[in-house]
């Protein structure tokens, strides 16, 4: 070295050597079985080999074996990492913190009196392929010397250096213990180092402390192995005193990937044991396995973790009492008599006694407080049971057991029960705000169930025994009904003193309020019509589709409701009767709503079917009127629709009667049909009026030819058409424009 081995050149070499490592594939051990076979050994020498760790196939996890060689000049055997070619002495394997010791060769570089270089050697080792990395937490890089630099090449991802210098300006500069330049020196390491050589380089004018430093010394060791001391650099001791190697820490890892990736693919998974943990490495790129808390062993073994008996290691499990072992962790209690808040950590104390006082006064207290307390659930269950009593005469009373019955032999499945709770936050305890309309049957509230769904509550007047015949009425009926226009019952509430029925919410109020309060908005016949057409419907279905029949028992405009595209939905059916076909019921108080009773229902008390007809007549005679089925017209007295209707078509004032924005806008013959039909259905004598169907068929027809007419044909030829009061040739044109508007031919030419 110096002017014979100049620093750049020692470096080159060192580095040429640190690439040719590179180059070398390591060597890699045979598969790993995941049991340890029988024949395994478990030491070499004095040292303890666990698996993953082994000697000999079949014995080691791969890239963990172990070589057990008798060294020349040693009696004992040594245990080496890397297989059959590792030189990697073991000194000790530790499985909890993934970490083993090896024994390093120290590099030192010796001089003569003269300053000459009398005896150099690196050191150098070659981890590569191996699991097992240089600990950058657990190692330091150290020189020992005067004006002597030493030198660390290793190998992680690229090629590092670094030094570490010492010099020394006199011998009383030197102090032991102290290792921060002067005689000695350290330096931290980068982390994963696989591959490390160590050497020296020296200043010159070396005389000035050859006496008391004849050599130099580098190597990476565990940093809480060494200790300088002055005495080390005075003779030639330290290396003949180290000769086998100084202790350095490992790094490994039982695998490269993550704790979650390793899990996926159990067969190569290396923590076996049932009670045992997967950890990420701190310092590598991998996991390691520690046995679970309150077990020790082997983690890589299966049932490698034991229970650790706590009680029988009072010194690492402290227990102040009586300590019991558990499976994976420990108790400890006081004995009979003592106490301690955690005997674990305290020590059982006597309890102190209380005084006889004392106790008659915590006794009496606990005395009061028993008997409060049985008194408060006794009147809770009283309150309770009077609860139950009460919903159940309230079930009954509101006809709940008709009701059940009925739904049991109808096989009744569309309706659902609710509880009062449900009802009352549907509608946020029957706000006032929430109400949407009241009738002589209930009042009709509007509601949010869980879910979001809107609905329409109506809570009944239920007081006597007719009107709670009415509800059960009224549920039965439209349980059993399924059609798009009539409203759907989603349930009903009957544990209440006023029972509820749930329906579907209708958005746009009734078809009074549509025709009464539209503040003079233009409403179209084709409108108009198409409403009485599906109402005639619905009440039709009732009448000769349901079954057995029902009459409704009070069609008016204010019980057909209007959905979001103004769909009619004919509602409530409290006044609703079902009868035979062709049969007819005796009504001992008639019920209804004054302007569009049947004349015949009050004089002679019988519910009909023709008694619907009569109302839906005034229904039709509202919607071309546009007044109310009692009105007032500049009168204090108030006048029946249906006889200013009557008279009117009699004297052949029919234009004074009906409403202003469907005179001259539209087919005046149509609207002439509309009436004459109006006045059948309003005809005094019940058999003579016609039955709901014919009357739904014929404005169907009517719509139909109204569609047409629009489109198809002049006024001329409606006239025409109209003039010839035959209902068949109306059909026949309508049947005859539809044709050929659909199939697009010429219906007479035959094309």
């Amino acid at each position: 070295m110096g002017s014979t081995l100049p620093l750049f050149a020692f470096l080159l070499l060192l580095l040429l050597t640190l690439l040719q490592a590179a180059t070398t594939a390591a060597a890699s051990a045979p598969p790993s079985p995941n049991v340890v076979s029988p024949h395994c050994n478990e030491t070499c020498g004095s040292i303890s080999i666990p698996y993953p760790f082994g000697i000999g196939h079949g014995c080691f996890r791969e890239g963990f074996e172990v070589t057990c060689e008798v060294v020349k000049g040693s009696a004992t055997p040594r245990a080496f990492l890397g297989g059959s070619e590792g030189n990697i002495t073991v000194q000790s394997i530790s499985l909890p913190q993934g970490q083993a010791s090896m024994l390093n060769d120290i590099a030192w570089l010796c001089f003569n009196r003269t300053g000459g270089v009398v005896d150099y050697q690196k050191s150098s080792f070659n981890l590569s392929g191996l699991p097992f990395r240089v600990s950058n937490t657990g190692n330091k890089f150290t020189t020992l010397g005067c004006n002597v630099v030493g030198i660390l090449l290793g190998l992680k991802n690229n090629t590092y250096g670094t030094g570490c210098a010492s010099f020394c300006f006199e011998e009383s500069s030197i102090a032991s213990g102290s290792c921060h330049g002067t005689g000695c020196c350290e330096s931290t390491i980068p982390q994963e180092l696989e591959y490390v050589t160590a050497g020296l380089d020296y200043f010159n004018n070396l005389s000035s402390y050859k006496d008391y430093s004849p050599c130099a010394y580098a190597f990476i060791a565990d940093q809480d192995w060494f200790s300088f001391d002055k005495s080390d650099l005075s003779n030639h001791t330290f290396r003949g005193k180290y000769k086998h190697g100084v202790p350095l820490v490992l790094d490994w890892v039982a695998g490269k990937q993550t704790c979650e990736e390793a899990k996926r693919n159990p067969s190569s998974y290396a923590c076996r044991s049932t009670n045992s943990e997967c950890f990420n490495s701190k310092s590598l790129q991998g996991y390691i396995c520690n046995c679970s808390t309150g077990f020790h062993g082997n983690p890589y073994l299966p049932d490698g973790c034991k229970d650790i008996d706590e009680c029988s290691l009072p010194t690492q499990y402290p227990c102040h009492g009586k300590c019991s072992n558990t499976f994976g962790t420990y108790s400890c209690s006081c004995p009979k008599g003592q106490s301690s808040k955690d005997p674990k950590s305290e020590t059982c104390v006597p309890r102190q006694r209380i005084p006889t006082s004392t106790k008659i006064v915590i006794g009496s207290c606990v005395g009061l407080v028993s008997f409060i307390t049985c008194i408060f659930c006794i009147i809770l269950a009283f309150q309770r049971r009077k609860l139950f009593r009460e919903k159940d005469k309230f079930f009954q009373q509101n006809g709940g057991l008709r009701l059940y019955e009925e739904i049991r032999s109808k096989q009744i499945d569309t309706v659902k029960i609710y509880t009062k709770e449900d009802l009352e936050k549907a509608t946020d305890n029957f706000n006032k705000s929430r109400e949407l309309g009241r009738g002589g049957h209930g009042t009709v509230y509007k509601g949010n169930l869980d879910g979001g769904r809107e609905v329409a509550i109506k809570r009944s007047k239920v007081v006597t025994e007719d009107q709670s015949e009415e509800f059960v009425r009224e549920m039965i009926i439209l349980s059993q009904i399924n059609h798009k226009n009539i409203v759907r019952l989603l349930g009903c509430c009957l544990e209440v003193e006023i029972p509820m029925l749930v329906y579907e919410f209708i958005p746009n109020g009734t078809l009074y309020e549509f025709i009464h309060d539209n503040d003079g908005k233009l409403i179209p016949l084709t409108t108009r019509l198409r409403i009485a057409r599906e109402s005639a419907e619905a009440l039709a279905y009732l009448h000769s589709s349901a079954s057995p029949p029902i009459v409704h028992g009070d069609v008016k405009s204010l019980n057909i409701l209007l959905d979001h595209n103004y769909v009619p939905k004919v509602s409530d059916f409290g006044a609703s009767r079902m009868m035979s076909i062709d049969e007819t019921q005796f009504i001992t108080m008639v019920q209804g709503t004054l302007g569009y009773l049947d004349p015949e229902y009050l004089l002679i008390r019988q519910l009909t079917t023709k008694s619907d007809v009569y109302s839906f007549g005034v229904v039709l005679v509202e919607l071309i009127t546009m007044k109310k089925a009692i009105y007032y017209d500049g009168s204090s007295q108030g006048k029946a629709l249906a006889s200013s209707f009557i008279e009117a078509m009699k004297d052949s004032r029919l234009e004074e009667i009906l409403d202003d924005q469907i005179m001259g806008r539209e087919n005046t013959n149509v609207i002439q049909e509309i009436a004459k039909l109006a006045k059948e259905c309003l005809n005094m004598k019940g058999d003579e009026r016609p039955t709901m169907r014919e009357v739904a068929e014929k404005l169907h027809m009517l719509g139909g030819f109204l569609q047409v007419s629009s489109t198809h044909h002049a006024p001329e030829e409606c006239e025409a058409l109209l003039g010839e009061a035959s209902m068949n040739s109306i059909l026949d044109s309508v049947v005859y424009h539809s044709l050929e508007n659909k199939l697009g031919f010429d219906v007479k030419a035959g094309r």
